[in-house]
């Protein structure tokens, strides 16, 4: 019972959450985060030249998706769905909002179910998202938001099977190497990429821990905002 009501409520915020978007406000965001958010086009002569060769892929299939008059939905997959796809899905979200591109929906699932690290959120959290949970299961919802003016919506680990997901015409992004190689087909998907990322749980255990899943996370949101400017950019030509 508790997890049929937990899906539609995850389906009921993130509707709301992307109806509610006023693209015409300029300032939309969490202060800290609308101040993290404008330091990253800064950052993008920090992309390698062949990792700028991926995203480039990744920013022409949103691009060309747009300008066809279809909606993009961007599946973000790893292995456990617990750090590096989160960060990936809610950094693209931002990012499309940031830049103002509209109809861009992103998820997120793993090859197996776990549940959210607690590392990947709070690294979130210090990037300005303001994020709470109920806590009522193993595998809780959390909620998350980015702005007063954004409804929140809700992330929780899944198979990218998960019926929360799209079944077909999204592009299927694999952020980590273990999915990208278990995955070789991700069925429904018109648009397939290898990104990986390193993990941060490797870090779990150590002093560093804060600092490395900060480091993936900026790294993320770094790579999502360039994918989404130059999207923007492609579509403005068109």
């Amino acid at each position: 019972m508790y997890i049929k009501s937990a899906l539609t409520i995850v389906s009921i915020i993130f509707v709301t959450t992307m109806s509610s978007f006023n693209f015409t406000l300029k300032t939309v965001f969490n202060p800290k985060l609308q101040t993290y958010c404008d330091g990253l086009n800064k950052e993008f002569a920090q992309i390698p030249t062949e990792r700028k060769e991926q995203l480039n892929e990744l920013a022409k299939y949103v691009a060309t998706t747009k300008t066809d008059g279809k909606p993009v939905n961007l599946l973000f997959v790893c292995t456990s769905n617990s750090r590096r796809s989160h960060m990936a899905q809610v950094w693209a979200q931002v990012a499309a909002y940031y830049y103002q591109i509209e109809n861009v929906s992103t998820f997120s699932g793993g090859t197996e179910q776990t549940r959210v690290n607690i590392n990947a959120i709070n690294a979130l959290e210090r990037a300005g998202f303001e994020i709470y949970s109920n806590k009522q299961s193993d595998n809780p919802l959390w909620y998350v938001k980015a702005g007063e003016k954004i409804n929140p919506w809700a992330i929780f680990s899944k198979k990218y099977t998960d019926s929360t997901n799209p079944k077909n015409s999204f592009g299927a992004v694999m952020v980590c190497t273990e999915a990208d190689k278990g995955c070789p087909i991700v069925d429904g998907a018109d648009y397939r990429l290898g990104l990986p990322y390193e993990d941060p749980k490797l870090f779990d255990a150590t002093p560093q821990k804060d600092a490395k899943y900060d480091e993936r996370c900026r790294q993320i949101a770094r790579e999502m905002f360039y994918t989404m400017e130059l999207a923007k950019n492609l579509i403005a030509k068109k």
